[in-house]
């Protein structure tokens, strides 16, 4: 995986799909830093991408996929200020506020995905029956 690929790779695809600059830099900042975890801890590994649709809301799915040593503590590894490496200890938790869904997967052993969604605008509510 290389991490300039995948900068670009994910601006363009958000700005085909309608989003804005604000939008485009929060997904390209949350996936630099997932495409950097999965080469420096899971020892590389791949990105899918792929449009998301819910309605006439249009996103932006994107999964990490390493098969390092995987986490073993998923909701440390989550917390603000923990790093297993010389990082600042912002990378899962940051990636998570910045995107609008995120689900990990991973334990000791069998390494580690990661997928988020990003909506151009936020994906509609459901009705809720009155």
């Amino acid at each position: 995986m290389d991490l300039m690929w995948v900068r670009q790779h994910v601006r363009q695809a958000a700005a085909q799909l309608g989003f804005g600059l604000v939008a485009q830099t929060k997904l390209v900042t949350a996936a630099s830093e997932l495409a950097r975890n999965t080469l420096v801890h899971g020892g590389g590994g791949r990105m899918e991408s792929a449009p998301a649709g819910q309605g006439r809301a249009q996103g932006l799915r994107l999964s990490f996929h390493d098969e390092g040593p995987g986490i073993p503590d998923l909701e440390r590894a989550l917390t603000d200020g923990y790093t297993s490496g010389d990082g600042l200890g912002m990378g899962l938790g940051g990636a998570r506020r910045l995107v609008h869904e995120f689900d990990i997967d991973s334990a000791p052993g069998r390494g580690t995905t990661v997928t988020v969604v990003c909506w151009a605008a936020a994906p509609p509510r459901p009705r809720e029956e009155i």
